[in-house]
């Protein structure tokens, strides 16, 4: 390629083409050659009079240079020209050309730049007739040289992985490297590793190797700590710089299960400094919402972290029998537990009757004997939804009759009368230790120390059941610790008290590990290799290159052992792990990891991504010589006179055909999709579907301008105009409410549009399908809109229906109503049915009904007849007449506003909380 700085020709010889125009200019100028004047006697009769059709004698200069211009663009053209060509300088090579490309994690923030870069080298290697072959070190493959032109195509599938480039990768990538030379194009992601200097002297064996390294800073990201409530966050950059400052995010689940940025904080890395820390203070219910952290603009799995079990701190509520002493803490039955929960735990504090509102995780009771039937009721309601009950002995426990007759309802197993000492001056026998625990025991693999030792515990009432409840026991085989199952939650039951007067136990880490393994504390600790021996963790969630989560799918689970010791790779992929009791995160940045830049040997040239792409100019050239070439044809006929009259109109269409390019039309309709959701979500906007008959659609919309003016004038809900939707083409989820008036010869919605149906009425949307023939049949009846209705609703997921009852929720909304018409009166409303164990309970105005918001609402009183009003806000059509049928329009009008306000509030009007209010009303 021959350069003039910033533009390179593929074939400059044909610039010399150019220096033909000057001679072309001459022969254009003089074929044809001018006439010779000669004067004509006879001709000075015509003087005065214009011929219609005239031709100049010689073509004018400016049309000469448009026709030299087009020439030249087609030599230019076809001379191969490109915009910021490579300068080949000493890089020039003829033979095959190896790129290797790292393809890790820490690439994928600037991965665009490198495919240009990429597509660089390929344009530049097609034009030089140079086979190329493509590896990466995070997945080696046997080398191929291809065509650049076919290795072209390929690149759409090349994406970087979120792992390095491991040893053994490394060293088989040097296996499949060819003996035979070649050049090399070392794609580096900045990072210094191990293999990188072998791998660096096999490519110079075979040839120059030439290292393509960005120059942007590479930023990194540790997984969360928790420390004192609170969460420590360190950060990274590759290298040291100015000051700079960027911003930590923390994404997650709001309250109503969307995705949303949780906590956005700025964090400001100091001149020079490689490294940031900040540290947040985070409710717990907000720290249990977040799923991964990242730097915001790096792009890379590096720089996202996804927490695990560690940052979620259980709600542990401690209940004592008895007060503490002032002055002897020690001796607190609270204490211990105190000092092993505070770190890992948010403990509550306060009477059982006010903590179980707040539905902590575990309750421990510490010598806490009975509990009163509120209290035991409302307890048992809390574990057979998940609690976890945990419980201490003591001496209140063991001088009660507490489980001695019958098994307690909260205790796990049957207990004897007093307790047992053993070591004392009153005892038989010397303090007990603990046995090993069982493999079934929920402690097992946990070392036992040899000072922990129990004086005194309750003894468990030796049955059937007794054996399978056993979890931990002391050396002659009497139960320490036992559990039980109720519901979906557990009963744990500590023989001992919990602090030190009956055991040892307490003052031991075994204490705080035991803790843990019930799940009273979340585990803040990476388990170490012997407890991960034997384990399979199955992937949930995964990180790819870009730091983007995805579903783990079908991938294998991974050996425990390999989860916390092996390097991330094909088989272990950074992600949120799941075991049978906790989940365990592994992130591409772990606390042990080093960022360190990575150093090349002088003799290897090293340059940036930033180089401006090249752009070939030879479709432009050609497409400006054809357009100087069609106005040469439109000026040749405007100058012989050929445009006027109909040719003119004729010429003008022609132009227009050749010059003027429809807008996009995709592009239109996404503005347009745009707009109307923006308008949609702005306000609370009512909608209708589109029938395809006019006289309906135009009925509905002002209906539903009608139900919105009432809506305004009457609530706190100030409604946007109405819409109507396609339910082929039109987003769904923004609206509340969707009228669809039922026609017989409407179209069947087509399966996406079904789909998108089914979506909008599981995720809280409501229909309202309007026979409109009240006035003719009863429900049911054989008409042919409900014979329509029937057709449309087959493909819907609808639940049972029943006709509204007289307590059914949409008639307290907001007003109190008994009918429900509209243009028509009389016809039965059918709304989702009620469970049928709902009991009307004494005292209450209404039974227990399922009162979320029911998905479908079918009848056919035509309520946009009644609703609809014209641009002035008058009713557009009459209902009966005089005071009757404005009554009627009123009870429409009503029970359109509680139908809008049981989509927007749901249940809120079902709440024991209005009873009194409702009783009034109702006079009772």
């Amino acid at each position: 390629m021959t350069l003039f700085g910033v533009l390179g020709f593929t074939a400059p010889w044909l610039l010399l083409g150019l220096l033909a125009l000057p001679i072309l200019w001459v022969i254009l100028r003089a074929v044809p050659p001018a006439p010779i004047r000669r004067m004509f006697p006879g001709v000075v009769l015509l003087l005065g009079l214009k011929d219609d059709e005239q031709v100049t004698d010689r073509t004018p200069w400016w049309l000469l240079l448009l026709r030299m211009l087009a020439v030249a663009a087609v030599i230019v053209g076809l001379a191969g020209p490109v915009l910021n060509p490579e300068d080949e300088g000493e890089a020039a090579g003829s033979g095959p050309l190896l790129v290797v490309m790292d393809a890790s994690w820490a690439s994928a923030g600037d991965w665009r730049a490198r495919m240009d870069a990429l597509e660089t080298l390929l344009s530049k290697a097609g034009r030089d007739d140079r086979t190329v072959a493509l590896m990466r070190l995070t997945d080696p493959q046997p080398v191929q040289f291809l065509s650049a032109d076919v290795l072209r195509t390929r690149l759409t599938g090349i994406l970087p992985e979120p792992w390095e480039p491991s040893d053994e990768s490394i060293a088989k990538a040097i296996e499949m490297l060819p003996e035979d030379g070649f050049d090399s194009w070392w794609m580096s992601d900045g990072l210094a590793r191990d293999g990188r200097a072998a791998l660096l002297d096999a490519l110079e064996a075979r040839g120059r190797v030439t290292v393509f390294e960005s120059p942007r800073s590479l930023y990194a990201l540790e997984p969360a700590q928790l420390a004192e409530g609170n969460l420590q966050m360190v950060l990274h950059r590759l290298r040291p710089g100015p000051e700079v400052q960027v911003t930590l995010a923390g994404h997650g689940l709001d309250p109503a299960g969307n995705p949303a940025v949780l906590i956005r904080t700025p964090v400001t890395f100091d001149a020079d400094a490689v490294r940031a820390e900040t540290e947040l203070s985070v409710p717990a219910e907000l720290r249990a919402r977040i799923t991964r952290f990242e730097i915001e603009g790096a792009r890379s799995a590096g720089a996202v972290t996804q927490p695990d079990d560690s940052l979620r701190r259980r709600e542990v509520a401690l209940i004592a029998g008895r007060e503490d002493r002032e002055g002897l803490e020690l001796l607190s039955p609270l204490h211990y537990l105190h000092k092993a929960l505070i770190p890992t735990a948010d403990l509550l504090d306060g009477a059982l009757s006010d903590v179980l509102p707040a539905n902590p995780d575990v309750i421990v009771l510490a010598d806490v004997a009975t509990l009163s039937n509120a209290e035991e009721d409302a307890v048992i309601e809390w574990l057979e939804k998940g609690g976890m009950l945990l419980r201490f002995a003591g001496p209140r426990l063991a001088a009660s009759d507490i489980s001695r007759d019958a098994e307690d309802p909260l205790m796990p197993v049957r207990l004897r009368a007093g307790g047992r000492t053993v070591g004392g001056a009153m005892s038989w026998g010397e303090p007990k230790a603990l046995a090993p625990f069982s493999e079934d025991s929920p402690f097992f693999g946990l070392a036992i120390p040899d000072d922990v030792t129990v004086n005194s515990q309750v003894m468990a009432q030796p049955d059937p059941t007794l054996a399978g409840r056993v979890i931990a026991q002391l050396t002659d085989g009497t139960p320490l610790v036992t559990r039980k199952t109720v519901g979906q939650g557990q009963i744990v039951l500590f023989h001992v008290t919990a602090n030190a007067e009956w055991s040892s136990l307490p003052l031991s880490g075994l204490f705080v590990q035991m803790l843990e393994r019930l799940a009273v504390s979340s585990t803040t600790a990476t388990p170490d290799k012997a407890e991960m021996e034997g384990t399979v963790w199955q992937p949930i969630r995964v990180l790819d290159a870009f730091g983007v989560p995805r579903d783990a799918g079908t991938l294998p689970g991974v050996a425990g052992t390999d989860l916390i010791a092996s390097p991330l790779g094909p088989d272990l992929r950074p992600g949120v792990y799941e075991g049978e009791d906790r989940a365990l995160a592994r992130n591409v940045v772990m606390p042990e990891t080093s960022l360190t830049p990575a150093t090349w040997p002088d003799r290897i040239a090293i340059q940036g991504l930033s180089t401006p792409r090249e752009t070939p100019l030879t479709g432009w050239l050609l497409a400006l010589a054809i357009a100087l070439l069609v106005a040469d044809v439109i000026a040749s006929l405007g100058l012989s006179g050929r445009l006027r009259g109909p040719r003119a109109s004729r010429a003008a269409i022609l132009v227009a055909a050749l010059f003027l390019i429809p807008q996009d039309a995709s592009a239109q309709d996404t503005a347009q999709n745009d707009e109307r959701a923006l308008a949609a979500t702005a306000d609370v906007v009512l909608a209708h579907v589109m029938t395809g008959d006019a006289r309906l659609d135009d009925l509905a919309q002002a209906g539903l301008q009608g139900l919105s003016d009432t809506l305004f004038f009457r609530t706190s809900i100030e409604p946007a105009p109405p819409m109507g939707v396609d339910l082929e083409t039109d987003e769904l989820a923004f609206y509340p409410l969707l009228y669809w008036p039922i026609t017989p010869d409407q179209p069947t919605p087509s399966d996406a549009a079904y789909t998108r149906l089914n979506d909008y009425l599981r995720s809280g949307g409501m229909i309202l399908f309007d026979t409109r023939d009240a006035d003719v049949a009863g429900f049911g009846a054989n008409t042919p809109n409900g014979r329509k209705l029937q057709e449309l609703a087959r493909g819907l997921d609808i639940p049972p229906l029943e006709p509204i009852p007289e307590d059914h929720v949409l008639t307290r909304t907001f007003y109190l109503l008994k009918d429900f018409p509209g243009r028509y009166v009389g016809r039965d409303v059918w709304v989702e049915a009620a469970p049928p164990d709902a009991e009307l309970i004494d005292g209450m105005p209404f039974r227990n009904l399922n009162d979320n918001v029911t998905p479908v609402v079918i009848g056919g009183n035509d309520w946009a007849a009644a609703w609809a009003v014209d641009e002035r806000g008058a009713p557009l059509l009459s209902l009966g007449r005089g005071y009757g049928g404005e009554r009627q329009r009123e009870i429409a009008n009503r029970f359109g506003v509680n139908l809008v306000m049981h989509v927007l509030t749901g249940n809120y009007k079902s709440d024991q909380v209005h009873v009194p209010a409702l009783l009034d009303r109702l006079g009772q």
